[in-house]
C-alpha cells in the first residue's frame, strides 16, 4: 500500500469496492503523487481537486455500483467535461468551461469513476507532440529532454508516474498510440464505432476515434468496456457491448510480423526493440511469419481525409496555431476529385487487407519509427538521414494503420540502451479488438516490461 498509485485500476476498484480503501484515501494519494511529481513533467493541466474530493466522499457514503466506483481518472484537454475548464491545447479556449460533459465522461462517471482533471494536448490535438502555448510541453517521465509523443502525452505521461491510473485518449494518426509507447503504457485504438464519438459537423469521419490507455492491459479492457456501447447519435457505432476474449492463450495463433510495415525508415535502437516481438510470441505457441507488406495507398488516402477533416472543422477560425493553419490551409485545397481518389484507395486497401487477415489473426509491427526524441524539437526531421518533408511523416507507420479501419494496440516492447520506452503495435481485423488486447495481454505478461516505472 506503500505505493498506492502504482496498484492496476482493477485492484484499486477491488479495494474499494470491498472498502479495504477508502475513494477519499485513493484519490488524496493520486493528489499527493501529482503535487510532487506532476511539476516535472506538466502532464496534468487542469486540477480538479476539490470537485474530486468531494465526488471521493459522495463515493464512500455510498454502495459501490459502477465497475470503477472511485477509482481516479484523468480526461484529455479535448474532451469537455462539465465544470471543469478545457482548452482542446488552444489560446482561443484558455478560459472555456463546459456546462455539460461528452458522451466518454458521461459513461465514465455513470461507471463510478472520479474526475481529477484534465491531461495536456497540442492544439485540438494536432500532432504527435504535446506542446501548446496554453500549457506548454508534456516531458517525458522516462528522460525529462524528451517528447513524451502526442497528442495523448498529458495522459501517457500521467499514467507512467502514477498520476493517474486511467485515461481516455484519442487518435487519429497515432495521437493514443505514439505516446504510448514512447512513456511504457498501453493503448488502444478501437475499431471504428466501438466508442461512439457523436458530432455536429463530422458525424461520418471515421479516421479519429476515442480510446483507452492504462498502464496495464487488463485495466484498458476495463475501461474499454465502460467507454463503448451504441449510442444513436453516432451512424456508425457498434451495437454490441465490448468484452474481453474468454480465450487468453495465444497458441496456434497467426501473427504477421512487419518490421517496417513496406520499407518505411525505422531508427536502428526501435528497430532492435521491436525486433524481439516476434520470438515472444513464438515462444507462447503462435505461429509467427514475416510479411512483406504495401500498405503505401494508405500515405494519400490518409493526408487527404485528414486535411478535408481540418478544413470541415476549423476553417474560418482566427488564431490557429502553425500547425492547425497549416493542416486548413491543405484541406481548402482538397478537390472533389482527391476525395474521389482517397476513397478508391482506401476501399481497396481495406478489402486487401480483408484477404490479408483470412491469414494472420493479428498483424504486429513498430508503432514509431523512433523512440523519443528531443523535446524542444518541433518534429521529427529525419529517420536514417532520411528526411521527413513535413510534421506528419514521421509517424506513417501509425497513420497507415489508422486508414485500415482496424483495432490496435501499443503495448509496451522494451527499451532502448539509454532507456527510453519502445512501443510494439498489434493490429487485428476490424471489429476484432477482443482478440487484440488477447494478444497484447499475452505479450505483457510474457515480457513484464508495464512493471518498469520511470525514476521520478
Amino acid at each position: 500500500m506503500s505505493e498506492l498509485h502504482y496498484l492496476s485500476a482493477t485492484e484499486m476498484a477491488r479495494l474499494v469496492r470491498n472498502r479495504q480503501v477508502s475513494a477519499v484515501e485513493l484519490l488524496q494519494a493520486h493528489l499527493d503523487r501529482i503535487e510532487r511529481v506532476n511539476p516535472k513533467v506538466n502532464a496534468v493541466v487542469t486540477l480538479a481537486a476539490e470537485q474530486a474530493m468531494d465526488a471521493a466522499k459522495a463515493a464512500d457514503a455510498a454502495e459501490p455500483a459502477g465497475p470503477l466506483h472511485g477509482v481516479p481518472i484523468a480526461h484529455k484537454d479535448l474532451v469537455d467535461t462539465a465544470g471543469i475548464r478545457t482548452t482542446y491545447g488552444s489560446p482561443l479556449f484558455t478560459d472555456n468551461v463546459p456546462a455539460v460533459d461528452d458522451l466518454l465522461v458521461r459513461r465514465i462517471r455513470a461507471a463510478g469513476a472520479i474526475t481529477i482533471g484534465k491531461t495536456n494536448t497540442p492544439e485540438f490535438g494536432t500532432g504527435s507532440h504535446t506542446v501548446n502555448e496554453v500549457f506548454g510541453a508534456t516531458l517525458n517521465p522516462y528522460d525529462l529532454t524528451r517528447s513524451a509523443g502526442g497528442s495523448s502525452g498529458g495522459a501517457a505521461a500521467a499514467l507512467a508516474c502514477g498520476l493517474v491510473p486511467l485515461a481516455d485518449g484519442s487518435d487519429m494518426g497515432g495521437s493514443l498510440r505514439n505516446p504510448a509507447s514512447f512513456c511504457n503504457v498501453v493503448g488502444l485504438r478501437p475499431t471504428p464505432g466501438r466508442v461512439p464519438d457523436p458530432s455536429d459537423t463530422a458525424a461520418w469521419y471515421t479516421l479519429a476515434v476515442p480510446g483507452p490507455m492504462a498502464r496495464t492491459v487488463e485495466d484498458v479492457e476495463l475501461l474499454l468496456s465502460v467507454m463503448a456501447g451504441f449510442d444513436p447519435r453516432s451512424p456508425y457505432a457498434i451495437k454490441e457491448p465490448f468484452t474481453p476474449d474468454p480465450e487468453e492463450s495465444v497458441a496456434g495463433l497467426r501473427v504477421a510480423w512487419s518490421p517496417d510495415l513496406g520499407g518505411l525508415p525505422v531508427d536502428p535502437e526501435t528497430a532492435a526493440v521491436t525486433a524481439t516481438a516476434p520470438g515472444v510470441f513464438e515462444r507462447l505457441g503462435a505461429r509467427v511469419e514475416q510479411v512483406d507488406l504495401d500498405l503505401s495507398d494508405a500515405e494519400d488516402a490518409f493526408r487527404v481525409y485528414r486535411a478535408w477533416y481540418y478544413a470541415l472543422s476549423f476553417a474560418g477560425m482566427e488564431g490557429l496555431g502553425a500547425n492547425t493553419r497549416w493542416n486548413v490551409e491543405r484541406g481548402l485545397e482538397v478537390t472533389g476529385a482527391d476525395l474521389a481518389r482517397a476513397e478508391r484507395l482506401r476501399s481497396g486497401l481495406y478489402q486487401r487487407m480483408a484477404a490479408f487477415f483470412d491469414t494472420y489473426d493479428v498483424l504486429i509491427a513498430p508503432v514509431s519509427q523512433v523512440p523519443p526524441f528531443p523535446v524542444e524539437h518541433p518534429y521529427v526531421g529525419e529517420i536514417n538521414g532520411i528526411p521527413m518533408p513535413d510534421y506528419l511523416a514521421w509517424m506513417r507507420s501509425a497513420y497507415w494503420i489508422s486508414v485500415l479501419h482496424a483495432p490496435a494496440a501499443s503495448v509496451p516492447a522494451g527499451f532502448t540502451p539509454s532507456g527510453l520506452p519502445v512501443g510494439v503495435q498489434i493490429v487485428g481485423r476490424p471489429f476484432d479488438d477482443a482478440k487484440v488486447l488477447r494478444a497484447a495481454k499475452s505479450f505483457e505478461a510474457a515480457t513484464g516490461h508495464a512493471t518498469h516505472h520511470p525514476p521520478l
